[in-house]
């Protein structure tokens, strides 16, 4: 994934064309001098720019932190053929902390994961104030998906990103996703670091937006090979 340098404040309510969900993006470009860009090898993917939060906001808290711990919801079984050899199939819904081997690519990196969402966090609507977003976020609440990534083949992903992660309401439909350009110190999101080879783990984060009468209860990863919809679930 190629990143997105932007040096002024921006705001945008966009649609994702293909499925019609709506995504809120928002900038924030309070970045610290002493940020530093991490610098990949000369023929792999281009930097990642890493910017420091705002200072946390001051609004008072709406509603108190909470998290999904790994081993909530039963597992369930697949809706649809295997994508792919021995990948789980398009609809298979796992518990969280359980881990699934999937196909990955990457520009012209291809390689193998394991990946695992491992909580799910109810956060604060304060939590958003450092990304002005005004009333395009009122009536919301943020909530953390993190998940775990392990190299699980002979490639080398050093610097390549493994996003396509949405959250998924208590109904089952998708949650409104919020992507951040630049740094969020709630929910993290990084490239895969230097020398990301056989066996080496890390962690990520996406937000996910749930109306206040809502939760986000489950997550998605629809990453090649699957498609939004159809891909892998995490309860």
């Amino acid at each position: 994934m190629k990143p997105i340098r932007s040096s002024r404040r921006a705001l945008a309510l966009a649609s994702l064309a293909a499925v019609g969900a709506l995504t809120l993006t928002a900038c924030n470009d309070d970045a610290s001098s002493s940020d530093t860009a991490k610098t990949p090898p000369a023929t792999g993917a281009p930097a990642t720019q890493a910017a420091s939060p705002s200072t946390a906001a001051t609004t008072p808290a709406a509603s108190g932190s909470a998290s999904v711990p790994a081993g909530g919801a039963g597992s369930g079984s697949a809706t649809a053929p295997a994508p792919t050899g021995s990948a789980p199939a398009a609809g298979t819904t796992l518990k969280l902390g359980d881990a699934a081997t999937v196909p990955f690519s990457s520009g012209s990196t291809k390689g193998t994961i394991a990946l695992a969402v491992t909580s799910i966090e109810k956060g604060d609507p304060a939590d958003l104030a450092p990304l002005n977003l005004g009333d395009k976020a009122k009536g919301l609440v943020p909530y953390y998906i993190h998940y775990k990534v392990t190299n699980a083949g002979g490639t080398d992903l050093s610097y390549t990103s493994v996003s396509h992660m949405k959250g998924l309401l208590a109904d089952g439909t998708e949650a409104q996703e919020l992507m951040v350009i630049g740094s969020f110190a709630k929910c993290k999101s990084e490239s895969l670091p230097k020398g990301f080879t056989n066996g080496q783990s890390a962690t990520s984060c996406a937000v996910a937006m749930s109306p206040e009468a809502s939760k986000v209860a489950g997550a998605e990863y629809w990453g090649e090979p699957y498609t939004l919809g159809k891909g892998l679930n995490w309860k």
